[in-house]
């Protein structure tokens, strides 16, 4: 017996909402108004009342919006280049990109294995005068942050940034990720929980003069039309973007709770010895982006899997100190790290999935390495 589940089929996802998203793009084109406009102000509005914080600011891209933020800050004069930003060596590219591209310096700091949150003792001892930040990833879906951090961050100066590219609508102790730091940068790429029908980013803050500061970089560097105080750029998060977001924000929590219903399933039925699952959070602390197990073959077991119509994808293979833009990176040791990527498969987890589906994906990883245990 088989069963077709593909990773994440985004039709499925969209049609979710098919008919709202329909009719919001049709309200957009409508309005001859396409960039900078009623959608964006709205969403801009809903989505800072969503995080908590008095601002945010759309963007073009997650990418962007780390890139401009680091870029604000220079600006404003907290930071300038060869300056030192702490970040999570287990990370996309994207976290690391950002702070290159700043010609600021990325200092890595390994994982804990069992946790998948930063090691606070190698953080600790990262820190030299030239440290201006921390760059804390939401990896997963995971919360990431804790009052030690907090501390940490605050005893040292140290500006908190969060990429909370992953994690839309996380929460700790009540306050949603993203509103923890401070600021938040967000990636609206369409396979995320909060996913637009292409590309889009946002900036969250309670900062009002680092808000202003992104949002004129952003748009060429105007403060006003045609007036540059700054060198800027071309990032805005469009106006149909804007509307598809608006609409799939209001079943967001919905939708995350429905998440980690499947990946309960995950926890309570998954057996097998050979694959070691991440350790399961307080409720809402993860709001499932990616449910990663971790496997010494774990190549085999994708392919397995991809016999009993199971689809998977492996985040990430290569750390980003390892690849070949980071060469001068590649002497550090980050050991976990690199275990994590030569081990790390991710299982199907979206909103479509039915918990029968889930069920089945649990039955065979078990049955993986000859091992046939019985599913709840």
């Amino acid at each position: 017996m088989t069963m077709n589940i593909p990773y994440l089929d985004l039709k499925r996802v969209t049609a979710l909402h098919g008919e709202e998203i329909q009719q919001a793009v049709a309200e957009v084109v409508g309005s001859g108004w396409y960039l900078q406009g009623r959608a964006l102000h709205q969403f801009e509005m809903n989505y800072a009342k969503f995080i908590g914080t008095k601002h945010c600011v759309g963007v073009a891209n997650g990418l962007d919006a780390l890139t401009l933020t680091l870029r604000a800050y220079k600006e404003m004069g907290k930071m300038q280049e060869g300056d030192e930003v702490l970040v999570p060596a287990n990370t996309f590219i994207a976290t690391v990109l950002a702070i290159t591209e700043n010609r600021l310096k990325p200092v890595f700091v390994d994982v804990e294995e069992e946790t998948l949150d930063l090691n606070l003792e190698m953080l600790r001892r990262a820190i030299t005068p030239k440290t201006k930040a921390l760059m804390l990833v939401h990896l997963y879906g995971r919360c990431t942050y804790n009052e030690a951090i907090g501390r940490l961050c605050e005893q040292n100066g140290l500006l908190l940034i969060e990429d909370n590219a992953q994690a839309h609508g996380c929460r700790w102790r009540g306050r949603r990720t993203g509103s923890l730091g401070d600021v938040a940068c967000h990636s609206f790429y369409p396979g995320k929980n909060l996913g637009a029908l292409g590309d889009g980013g946002a900036v969250t803050t309670e900062d009002v003069e680092l808000a202003e500061m992104i949002r004129t970089i952003a748009n060429y560097g105007f403060s006003e039309k045609y007036v540059a105080t700054k060198q800027g750029r071309n990032s805005r998060l469009d106006e149909v973007q804007a509307a598809v977001l608006d609409v799939k924000l209001k079943y967001l929590d919905e939708e995350n709770e429905r998440r980690a219903k499947l990946a309960r399933i995950y926890y309570n039925n998954v057996e097998n010895e050979a694959v070691q699952l991440p350790k399961m959070m307080n409720e809402g602390e993860n709001v499932y982006h990616i449910f990663p197990v971790f496997v010494e073959e774990r190549d085999r077991l994708k392919t397995y899997l991809a016999e009993k119509g199971i689809g998977t994808l492996i985040h990430y293979p290569i750390a980003p100190h390892q690849q070949e833009c980071y060469a001068e990176y590649r002497g550090i040791e980050m050991p976990v790290t690199e275990r994590l990527a030569r081990k790390e498969l991710s299982l199907p987890l979206n909103p479509t999935m039915t918990e029968e589906e889930a069920k089945w994906v649990a039955e065979m990883v078990n049955s993986f390495g000859g091992r046939n245990v019985e599913y709840q």
